[in-house]
């Protein structure tokens, strides 16, 4: 149970009383209002804004509404406390026994709390990493595949019905080039002198193992055939080489992608056609020449007449073009069909989680898919930072296998897949992160992955502890709480309180960075009660003598842990039993 979003439903409850009453006008939307914890605990338990956000449309002042609206609100039994701050904030006071039953709600659901039925099975697609096929992911890729796996495991606990995606980039130059630098590397494994890689093609060593295998399954059989026989041959393998190891390290990392859709395919369906065809169809598409623009000439201007999609109508900058001189579709085409077959696969949302050079790309595609769907379809972009990886200040050298950069299956090895999924997690997707390698392993408070783990580690040596006391550390959801009463404890159960709302609040935001954060003050508010229990023994978790006390307290860190285990499984990281 998520008790701020009960106490919106009481809120209203008591509006519309008000609206009976005569008190407030019918028709008020009460959309915006929220319930939430108070930025200083000192002012209460839940905060409102109802009065703020409902006095233009009442017209009335926000500090009229929220004192005719406060002693409808207190005559709630679990309030104990009210007051109206400012203009016009209610803040309340719940009685402890309220929170106390919250924990009960954890002690309850276990790891299962926090679960939430407000997406109501709706369905969203969350496509992400979908890296070219041309090389190994590197870190880029991986803070693209944690986000967005993290994103997506968010959006299954707060109830929607997610699908995973990866689109395979196999259409269009950048693998007609890998088919190239794949055929040079065949020939040297052949045993033929290649030189310098020439300039355009991937440089890459991964390569040299591509063109090996080539070699040994097909012999000299593509040496002095032109390009036409070779070319597909050599593209096509390494695509399925470079998607199966890309599929491994994704494995290695903890991610598992329910559905991979190629491009090439597709375009061979007349997927972009079809998109095409609808697009015409409602009078979006025209021949046109762009006006020249200021500054920087973009990649996809010419000064020709050309055929453009009226990307103007829904928020772009400028028209684009759907076809190349040649007559062949642009990305951008194949981009628009590829969400209208979301789309018609019974997608209305959609979510995208790309890499910062994208950027430029995000309001055009929006004005695609809000096209194409006929305002239907809604298109949420994450853009992902870059990531330099540092070692102890300084920034690590390049991978001599990719050529140009540090892979993922590096991170993996040096750290492994909990340390990376967490750490990728510690900062917004969209603020530039530094991979620290010596910090994301250091076992002190700095470091938020061990932090988070130490917190749940100690929940279990408790229980241990408390086992090997001979107390029963089993059927707590059952123990009376309520010699729970100091502020640390009461501190805890309220913040374990909090984890249901946090849970739809990050889902709803599509942020689930809040969660590491959420993670991160409950570990430390837990390993603050902990050491207060070393300066006075009677706050200790057990109580020699007081079996009663000791099992409510008991009761305290099953909670706590359940929460943790909680939020590192929408996370993809397994919560630790013990620390070594």
């Amino acid at each position: 149970m998520n008790p701020y979003r009960q106490f919106v439903g009481e809120i209203e409850a008591a509006l519309r009383a008000m609206q009976a009453a005569g008190e407030l006008p019918q028709a008020l939307d009460f959309s915006a209002i929220t319930a939430e914890p108070p930025r200083d605990p000192a002012h209460g338990d839940i905060a409102t804004n109802a009065a703020m956000v409902l006095a233009k449309a009442a017209r009335k002042k926000p500090r009229d509404i929220a004192d005719a609206l406060l002693p409808r609100l207190k005559a709630n039994p679990d309030v104990v406390e009210g007051t109206v701050a400012g203009p016009g904030f209610i803040n309340l006071r719940l009685r402890d026994s309220f929170w106390r039953e919250r924990l009960r709600d954890c002690l309850e659901a276990g790891v299962a709390y926090g679960d939430s039925r407000m997406g109501a099975g709706q369905r969203v697609n969350v496509e992400y990493v979908s890296a070219n096929p041309t090389g190994p992911l590197h870190v880029a890729h991986a803070r693209g595949a944690v986000v967005g796996d993290a994103l997506a495991n968010l959006l299954l606990k707060a109830g929607y019905d997610v699908t995973k995606e990866y689109y395979i980039n196999d259409a269009g130059a950048q693998v007609d080039i890998l088919g190239r630098s794949t055929y040079l590397r065949y020939k040297e494994a052949l045993g033929e002198e290649i030189g310098a890689i020439p300039e355009g093609l991937y440089p890459g060593e991964y390569l040299k193992e591509v063109g090996a295998a080539i070699a040994g399954r097909d012999g000299a059989r593509w040496i002095d055939k032109p390009e036409t026989d070779w070319l597909p041959k050599m593209r096509g393998f390494a695509i399925d080489t470079l998607m199966t190891d890309i599929r491994n390290d994704l494995a290695a990392l903890g991610v598992r992608i329910d559905v991979y859709s190629s491009e090439r395919a597709l375009v061979q369906s007349g997927a972009v056609d079809r998109a095409f065809d609808e697009l015409t169809r409602q009078g979006l598409i025209y021949q046109g020449r762009l006006e020249p623009p200021k500054g920087q000439k973009p990649d996809d201007w010419e000064d020709r007449e050309q055929t453009l999609f009226r990307a103007t109508k829904f928020g772009d900058e400028v028209d684009r073009p759907l076809k190349k001189s040649d007559g062949g579709w642009t990305y951008f085409a194949n981009d628009i069909a590829y969400h209208h077959d979301k789309f018609r696969r019974g997608f209305a949302d959609m979510i995208d989680v790309w890499g910062a050079d994208h950027g430029g790309y995000v309001k055009r595609m929006k004005a695609a898919v809000s096209a194409i769907t006929g305002g239907q379809g809604r298109l949420d972009v994450k853009l992902c930072q870059l990531v330099r990886v540092m070692r102890n200040g300084e920034l690590v050298r390049m991978s001599k296998r990719a050529g140009t950069f540090v892979t993922l299956r590096d991170l993996l090895d040096e750290v492994g897949p909990d340390v990376v999924r967490f750490t990728m997690l510690t900062r917004k997707n969209d603020a530039p992160f530094d991979f620290d390698l010596v910090r994301a392993t250091e076992q002190s408070r700095e470091n938020p992955v061990w932090y988070v783990q130490y917190g749940h580690a100690r929940t279990r040596s408790v229980m241990r502890q408390a086992g090997a006391a001979g107390i029963a550390t089993g059927g707590l959801e059952k123990v009376p709480l309520d010699r729970l009463v100091d502020e640390g404890e009461l501190g805890l159960v309220r913040l374990i309180a909090q984890w249901p709302r946090q849970v739809e609040a990050a889902a709803a935001a599509h942020e689930p960075h809040r969660i590491a954060f959420y993670l991160y003050d409950l570990a430390a508010a837990f390993h603050a009660h902990w050491n207060r229990g070393r300066d006075e023994p009677s706050l200790r978790f057990v109580v020699e003598g007081d079996t009663e006390l000791t099992r409510a307290r008991l009761a305290l860190v099953q909670a706590v842990g359940f929460v943790i285990g909680s939020g590192l499984k929408v996370f993809g990281v397994t919560p630790v039993e013990e620390m070594r």
